[in-house]
């Protein structure tokens, strides 16, 4: 595995980090707790060292399990979470105050909810569930940082950016507050490099990059005829033509680069860390065999300055969020 610096907190953070969103049992159908188990032990077994998880996950079961497989663990491994919105809005509303979202007691309340569900003495980077940058120089959150800070309960502070909105931190950043910045990057969604990163790469702000595979879209396993269990969230974002876009758009991104549709999840890991700027990328891994294929990228290279130029034509604005 190799690793790279997480910005200016100087963690030393596997390349391959682990999402743990799709195993806290909402949103994503479908996961048992131990196969969640056996796939991110296999993926610490490999050399993964940072695991993103959130309070929000099924109600702190995603922090649960990752409390309970790092608990049992005599290397160090790094845990970043979130602390949701008051107001439980996402993604965050310039039309609100950020102390509906973000009031300093609150902030404080819900770190401990966390460590208590980790079972850990603090955090390695705790983060905002959501922001947006009218809050800059608002309310009284920092001070809530500052002091968690201080007691020891966490060691660095990040923002979790809204789902294709990378340049709803910049301003954020400029202040020099913010330790790392987690964002949507991927063959499709591209437009960070255009203003975060070099934002980033200024203040020297660590970059974790979420939804490297387009929530499965990026796999060439999406076609238009499948299907998700009631209740999983693709079913909202692959809804109506989505799929045969995606379909289509994937069947070309190999065809110009001359690989099998299979090859695909492995390219779109390589796409993101080609970037220098990338700390690390976190994609969901339920299965020991996800887990064991997304690993093997992280000790690999990146991809080359012709493939690169090849896929900058696949960029494709777009919210499926919505």
């Amino acid at each position: 595995m190799n690793y790279r610096t997480l910005g200016r907190t100087g963690l030393k953070v596997s390349e391959i980090g682990y999402g743990a969103w799709g195993i806290g049992q909402t949103s994503w159908v479908g996961a048992s707790d131990e196969e969640s188990l056996k796939a991110l032990n296999k993926a610490i077994d490999l050399g993964l060292n940072f695991i993103d998880t959130a309070l929000a996950y099924g109600n702190g079961h995603s922090e649960r399990l990752v409390g309970e497989a790092v608990r049992k663990r005599s290397g160090k491994i790094h845990v970043a979470t979130k602390v949701p919105p008051k107001n439980m809005k996402w993604p965050a509303s310039r039309d609100v105050s950020v102390n509906d979202a973000y009031p300093a007691q609150y902030v404080i309340e819900k770190t401990e909810e966390s460590l208590r569900n980790l079972g850990l003495e603090t955090i390695d980077v705790q983060q905002f569930h959501v922001w947006t940058d009218e809050w800059t120089g608002q309310g009284d959150w920092l001070e809530a940082v500052e002091q968690l800070k201080k007691d020891g309960k966490i060691q660095h502070f990040g923002i979790s950016v809204n789902d294709n909105e990378p340049e709803n931190v910049i301003k954020l950043i400029e202040t020099g507050v913010v330790d790392t910045v987690q964002v949507i990057y991927n063959i499709f969604e591209q437009l960070p490099e255009d203003r975060l990163f070099p934002a980033c790469e200024k203040y020297n702000t660590g970059i974790i990059v979420r939804v490297p595979l387009d929530e499965g879209g990026l796999t060439g396993k999406i076609t238009p005829e499948s299907t998700f269990p009631e209740g999983d969230f693709r079913n909202h974002y692959f809804r109506e033509d989505r799929k045969q876009e995606v379909y289509q758009r994937v069947q070309n991104i190999a065809s110009d680069l001359e690989i099998a549709i299979e090859q695909m999840p492995e390219t779109a890991l390589r796409f993101i860390l080609s970037n220098p700027l990338v700390s690390t990328v976190i994609p969901g891994m339920r299965s020991v065999r996800h887990a064991e294929a997304n690993c093997t990228v992280g000790s690999g290279e990146g991809l080359t300055q012709a493939q690169l130029d090849t896929l900058a034509k696949h960029r494709w604005i777009r919210n499926f969020y919505k």
